[in-house]
C-alpha cells in the first residue's frame, strides 16, 4: 500500500498543511480517508479530481469533511458529459444531510447522491476494492470512527479523532503503520473523550507492537516537537510527525 499525506493539520489549516486527508493506493484503487479544509486543492497534487474510487469519512467535524462540498461541485457540475459517476462515500449516520446543509442551496435534496453513493458506517469489517476495512467507534463528542486498512498481509491504522478508548487499541494491534492523532500536549490539556497527546499515541503504538508511528492532526497552536519527544519516551519504534506530501510504502 502507498499512503500519501494530503493534509494533516488539526482543527484548521496551518501555513504548511491542509486539514486531515490521507490517500491510500493499492492495485490501482485510490481510497481517501477524510477531506478536511483545504484538502481538495492539495489532493490534486497527487491524483486527478475523478481518479478517486472511494472515500471514508471518520466523522463530520469540518476539519475532516468540509471539502466534500467543493468536491460535490467538481463531480456534479463538470462540463464534460454531465455529472461524474457516483463513488462510495462511507460516513456516520446523517452524512448526506450534513454535507447538503453545509453546502447550502443544492439543486435538490438528493442531488449529492447522484455523485456520492452514501453508505452508513457501523462497527465491523467490510471489503472495499482490494482493501479489507475494519471500522470501530472511537471516543469523541460526535459519532466518530477509527479505521484499519489491510491489504496483502499489511495494515495501516488511522485513529481519526479520539480520546483514549479500547477500540483504538484493537484497531492498532500489530499494525505496520499507525497514523495517530496527537492534538494535545502531555501535561497541559486533559479533556476526557476528545483527543490524544503524543505520549498517549506512543503508549498505544508500544502496546500494539506497531511497526511505525506517524503523529498527525496537530493543531497550529500545538508544538509538534514536544509531541514527538513525548511519544519517543514510551515507544521505541520509528516515530515522526506527519507532513503534507509525505509518502509511505507499507
Amino acid at each position: 500500500m502507498k499512503l500519501t499525506v494530503v493534509g494533516c493539520s488539526g482543527s484548521f489549516p496551518s501555513a504548511e498543511s491542509a486539514c486531515s486527508s490521507y490517500l491510500i493506493e493499492a492495485d490501482g484503487f485510490r481510497l481517501l480517508l477524510d477531506m478536511g479544509n483545504g484538502a481538495l486543492g492539495e489532493l490534486q497534487r497527487h491524483c486527478g479530481l475523478y481518479d478517486l474510487d472511494a472515500i471514508l469519512l471518520s466523522h463530520l467535524h469540518a476539519d475532516h469533511c468540509i471539502d466534500m462540498c467543493g468536491y460535490f461541485v467538481a463531480r456534479y457540475y463538470r462540463h464534460e458529459g454531465g455529472p461524474a459517476h457516483a463513488i462510495p462515500v462511507y460516513g456516520p449516520e446523517g452524512t448526506e444531510r450534513r454535507l447538503a446543509s453545509a453546502y447550502g442551496d443544492v439543486p435538490d435534496e438528493k442531488c449529492m447522491s447522484e455523485v456520492f453513493d452514501f453508505r452508513t458506517l457501523e462497527p465491523g469489517t467490510f471489503r472495499l476494492g482490494p482493501f479489507t476495512i475494519t471500522a470501530d467507534v472511537v471516543s469523541h463528542p460526535v459519532e466518530a470512527y477509527g479505521f484499519r486498512v489491510e491489504h496483502g498481509g499489511r495494515a495501516i491504522t488511522y485513529s481519526g479523532d479520539t480520546g483514549p478508548c479500547d477500540a483504538l487499541q484493537s484497531l492498532t494491534e500489530g499494525t505496520d503503520l499507525f497514523l495517530c492523532e496527537s492534538s494535545f500536549t502531555y501535561g497541559k490539556e486533559d479533556i476526557p473523550d476528545l483527543h490524544l497527546n503524543g505520549r498517549e499515541a506512543g503508549q498505544y503504538a508500544d502496546r500494539a507492537g506497531a511497526g511505525r508511528l506517524v503523529l498527525t492532526h496537530i493543531p497550529p497552536w500545538t508544538d509538534p516537537g514536544i509531541a514527538l519527544e513525548h511519544a519517543r519516551e514510551v515507544y521505541d519504534g520509528p516515530v515522526e510527525v506527519a507532513k503534507a506530501g509525505a509518502v509511505y510504502e507499507v
